[in-house]
């Protein structure tokens, strides 16, 4: 009988495992009221918060991130900002000289005043008051009564706030005179999913979280205009949106009533000078410019134009913008993403305002409209933004005709740069832990745009594009991994694609190829580094005609499509058995003298010393 009770529990247990749900989200849905006190930069707050499980097992505790936290001396961002030794210079102070710096950060000293905090003061659980705890940025709490699996817990949250000096993205008064800037600055559901809770402390790079619904009021006084996330549910009572609005003020403030869908953050910024611009694009998207109406920021009265061209071009490209508005807000430090929105600093400058908006808007693919986790999955959200960002400027900017085989030179020299550098490190390392900021930047926003350039290399640009439209079709209002993308790309293209997201993603590995020799009829090119890829090789013989020979790697199970592009036009293609990547040497045939050899005239592979990749006889 213990034979058999034991038997039976092994069985149950292994069902267990076996019915372990696929692919799985949580849900939130915000109700957030918030009273300004404009003059002591703070506010009081009232939350409602319905949290769905679909996770498949009951839950016992919930987290919230509190980020206003971190902008105390002696917090974790404040340790970092005084040990790495490059930190943001928007976020610390050089009291030595340029040869010698010194860094001090700008956290360490802020006054009780100049601080930011959230402080919870009521929390409950579907009417239960719940026991809760606050370790930095981080508030944990103990749950009343679990929430199984398909159920809706309602949170009633009461906190209030105090607005931080401006040092990261959120903050009081920032550089451009906008008062406030309000990102991160409520209680945000940390994120649940297969790989358990993301409770990352707030140190400075970016954020994750699950999906949902906002709807949210902002009182406060009159005299401001806000932007924000969202649709604005009541432009005809309050300042800026329409022409004679009928403002009823109660005690001199009024009410601002967003709501938006399917977002998972939600920022805002306030302003006594802040006009609103408002146009629609062709693919119907309702944009919104929110700036200061002064002389110093004059690039935001041309921006329009190209913020509607961008959405069309993207909702064309990369799958259509889903939402009815887009924001494009005046504010923060320089330009960051959020649901619907963005702040962006500065706008002296068209060029780089252009930039900073096509960068941010993208985001609302890469890692708005994909819930990508960017804690650690950094070379996906903003390596494949500054893809798209760059093939936007291509034609909607400069209005390219034929674009070029490598859309981004410089991308390739910034991660080469690195590379070369000894600073690199494996790029799915945790955002927060890289060593120097420096890495952080080259290998987020470079290399990942590097491995989205050079994946075209690898299955051709056709099916590069088709991945992009079925990536969008899959995975939109998701949380997609960089291995959702590979597979999505295997499946478009046919080719296997695990040793190159394994090698330029988890390794520093780097790619270095050469012609060796070219000896009468036969030419040798060698893989002088230890990472495989596949060989487009242009041969131009002397009697003037050209041969595209192209050699798959043995591991790609399949073949790059003929591509129409510039450099190999009247070339015959030619394609050659398999390379293994046990094999450092390989050996081309040719029929003809051969007068030039080039191993790949298009620069999209991101080789290393390229000053060995042509031989001129």
């Amino acid at each position: 009988m213990r034979k058999f009770t034991l038997l039976i529990c092994l069985f149950l247990i292994q069902f267990s495992f076996a019915q372990r749900k696929g692919y799985w989200q949580q849900k939130v849905d915000y109700k957030i009221d918030v009273d300004m006190k404009e003059k002591s930069y703070q506010y009081d707050g009232k939350m409602q918060l319905k949290y769905t499980n679909n996770s498949g097992q009951n839950l016992n505790k919930v987290y919230f991130h509190l980020y206003f936290n971190a902008f105390q001396p002696g917090s974790m961002m404040d340790n970092r900002l005084q040990n790495i030794p490059d930190p943001d210079k928007r976020m610390a102070t050089n009291v030595g000289t340029k040869e010698n710096p010194k860094y001090v950060s700008r956290i360490s000293e802020l006054k009780p005043d100049q601080i930011g905090y959230q402080k919870v003061t009521s929390l409950k659980q579907d009417g239960k008051v719940v026991s809760y705890k606050v370790d930095g940025t981080i508030l944990e709490v103990t749950l009343a009564k679990p929430i199984g699996e398909g159920q809706t817990s309602t949170f009633d949250i009461v906190w209030n706030a105090q607005i931080p000096e401006q040092i990261r993205r959120s903050g009081r008064n920032s550089k451009d005179g906008v008062e406030f800037s309000m990102a991160q600055w409520y209680p945000k559901m940390a994120e649940f999913d297969p790989e358990g809770w993301h409770l990352d402390e707030y140190i400075g790079r970016e954020f994750f979280a699950p999906f949902g619904n906002f709807d949210v009021t902002i009182n406060i006084d009159k005299d401001y205009v806000i932007g924000a996330s969202g649709e604005l549910q009541n432009p005809n009572n309050v300042k800026g949106y329409v022409k004679n609005p009928i403002i009823k003020a109660k005690n001199g403030k009024v009410a601002w009533n967003f709501k938006a869908e399917n977002i998972h953050d939600f920022v805002w910024a306030a302003d006594k000078e802040f006009i609103v611009e408002h146009a629609k694009s062709k693919h119907g998207v309702d944009v919104y410019l929110v700036y200061q109406d002064n002389d110093s920021s004059p690039a935001w009265k041309e921006a329009m134009p190209y913020a509607l061209g961008f959405f069309d071009y993207n909702s064309e490209h990369f799958g259509e913008y889903p939402w009815k508005t887009y924001s494009i807000i005046q504010g923060g430090d320089g330009g960051m993403e959020y649901g619907t929105a963005t702040l962006i600093a500065g706008g002296k400058n068209l060029q780089s305002l252009i930039g900073t908006i096509f960068h941010e808007a993208a985001h609302s693919w890469y890692q708005q409209l994909f819930g990508i986790n960017e804690t650690y999955n950094e070379w996906f959200d903003e390596g494949f933004t500054s893809y798209v960002e760059q093939m936007a400027h291509l034609n909607v900017v400069d209005k390219l005709k034929v674009m070029p085989s490598n859309p981004n030179p410089d991308a390739y020299k910034g991660y080469i740069a690195l590379a070369l550098s000894g600073k690199e490190e494996p790029a799915s390392l945790l955002a927060d832990y890289y060593n120097t900021n420096y890495a952080y930047s080259l290998e987020a926003y470079y290399k990942g745009q590097v491995l989205a350039i050079q994946l075209g290399y690898i299955i051709g640009q056709d099916n590069l594009n088709k991945t992009f439209l079925r990536f969008y079709d899959e995975w939109k209002f998701k949380h997609p991994s960089g291995n959702d993308f590979k597979r999505v790309a295997e499946e478009v293209s046919g080719i296997n694609l695990k040793w190159y997201f394994n090698l330029f993603i988890n390794t520093t590995r780097k790619i270095d190829y050469a012609v060796e020799a070219v000896n009468g009829n036969t030419i040798t090119i060698v893989n002088k580094s230890d990472f495989a890829m596949p060989i487009d090789l242009l041969v131009e013989y002397k009697d003037g005609s050209k041969e595209l020979f192209y050699i798959p790697l043995r591991e790609m199970r399949g073949e790059k499509p003929t591509e129409n592009l510039v450099e190999y036009q009247g070339a015959k293609r030619t394609i050659l058995e398999d390379w293994f990547w046990t094999k450092p040497t390989y050996e081309v045939k040719v029929s003809k003298e051969v007068k030039q050899v080039t191993i790949d005239p298009t620069k999209r592979l991101a080789d290393v010393n390229d000053k060995n990749n042509v031989f001129t006889k």
